[in-house]
């Protein structure tokens, strides 16, 4: 009798377990969130501010019909500027005309829109049209080159290369012609850390492990691999520069998050 009641009381407890793992697999999946960040900086005037919103690794997934959730937080959220940091796709992408669509209303949002793109575009074997595609509706493409951004009183250098771990990348001519003495922002969809005098580096690549643990972070990542020193949110480097990774929205290898949600980022740098 006792045998058959601590039976019961395993199963229902594994039922239990098994029960939470799958929901909050799927609500993590598939419901994203907005994590906010600010940052101070003496290179902007006292009091300005900017707001970016940070969209990385979407992977061609949606939320809502051709993401309509995801366009009306954005639409609430109203930033200054939106940048993508790759794997807009996925390498396996066929067909972009959801992507597509869904980047054409961005822009009627917002008119300020910039991509560098990530692995999966380039392990795409039609990265190119999608490249052109994406230039062609209105995207600032700022892979191995820089813009200079001006927002109310604040300007700053939006630089961006081509994804470092596909070999794409070229920050020298990221780099050339940049006004040092301004806020400098690097966009790069594998995280690295820089050398050159940058400010903030916003990149994604990781998925924040995409699998988590309380107590013990991400699980895996690409290139840094099993327990990752950076996988997720804000780090301060070595020369009191930023590097900030978005933990993204989709999924890849396995379509799953745990103790992870997907995620879009707005970061905020005031003036001081």
């Amino acid at each position: 009798m006792e045998k058959k009641k601590k039976k019961k009381l395993f199963a229902l407890v594994l039922c239990t377990v098994v029960l939470f793992v799958m929901g909050k697999s799927f609500y993590d999946t598939n419901f994203f969130k907005v994590v906010e960040t600010k940052i101070t900086s003496d290179k902007l005037p006292p009091e300005s501010r900017l707001k970016i919103l940070q969209i990385s690794d979407l992977h061609a997934k949606n939320f809502g019909v051709n993401n309509q959730r995801l366009k009306t937080e954005i639409a609430q959220l109203n930033p200054d500027f939106i940048v993508i940091t790759g794997d807009l796709v996925d390498r396996s992408t066929k067909d972009f005309t959801e992507v597509l669509l869904f980047i054409e209303e961005l822009l009627e949002l917002n008119e300020h829109v910039y991509f560098v793109s990530g692995n999966h575009e380039w392990g795409n074997p039609s990265h190119e049209m999608l490249f052109q595609e994406l230039s062609s509706l209105g995207v600032v493409m700022l892979d191995n080159t820089h813009s200079v951004i001006s927002n109310g009183e604040s300007t700053i250098n939006l630089m961006g290369i081509a994804d470092v771990s596909t070999k794409h990348d070229d920050l020298d001519a990221a780099w050339q012609g940049v006004n040092q003495e301004l806020y400098t922002i690097l966009l790069s969809h594998t995280p690295i850390r820089v050398a050159k005098t940058i400010d903030l580096t916003l990149s994604g690549h990781t998925h924040g492990g995409q699998i988590r643990f309380p107590g013990i972070g991400g699980v895996i990542a690409p290139d840094q691999g099993f327990f990752p020193t950076y996988d997720k949110g804000l780090y301060t480097l070595e020369q009191g520069n930023y590097l900030y990774i978005d933990s993204g929205l989709g999924t890849s290898v396995l379509p799953i998050r745990f103790f992870n949600q997907s995620q879009i980022s707005l970061i905020i740098i005031e003036g001081e």
